[in-house]
């Protein structure tokens, strides 16, 4: 079953989107830290938000029944753990105020939550808008997208 988000939990998603990633790099910006630092940090926030968009979409496409590579999945989950690893060490050793390494915790932690939840919401209004709700199958699903031909 689909449950169509609302308006209102989709604006708050993209909100807190905005929020996370322009936070991060208006903190970038004004940090006083060298050039190749602020690369670092910018090149882990967008591997993490990327690693994040792709493993949520394997996990959903499993969970949907279409097929998805044990491999990328196994590379899914590997590099957003490589890409919180890279944040922590980089924040750890940095040498910034705690507050400092605080706010880039949290803005890069809730970047992700929120394009995870901007990924789930656009699948599931993309499913709605196709006509994938309560009635619609597996097998249903699979053939839409190609993937198995229908019974002949």
């Amino acid at each position: 079953m689909i449950n169509k988000p609302s308006s209102s939990y989709v604006g708050a998603t993209w909100a807190v989107f905005g929020i996370g990633v322009l936070g991060f790099l208006i903190g970038l910006w004004n940090a006083q830290m060298q050039l190749n630092e602020k690369g670092y940090y910018f090149t882990v926030l967008c591997f993490g938000l990327y690693s994040a968009i792709s493993l949520q979409k394997t996990v959903r496409d499993k969970e949907d029944g279409l097929p998805t590579s044990g491999l990328y999945y196994a590379i899914s989950w590997g590099a957003l753990a490589i890409a919180v690893i890279l944040i922590t060490v980089g924040l750890w050793n940095a040498t910034l105020l705690l507050s400092e390494k605080g706010f880039y915790a949290i803005a890069f932690t809730m970047s992700l939550f929120a394009v995870i939840t901007i990924q789930k919401n656009t699948r599931d209004l993309q499913n709605i808008k196709e006509g994938f709700g309560n009635e619609n199958t597996t097998e249903e699903k699979s053939r839409f997208f190609n993937l198995q031909k229908p019974d002949e």
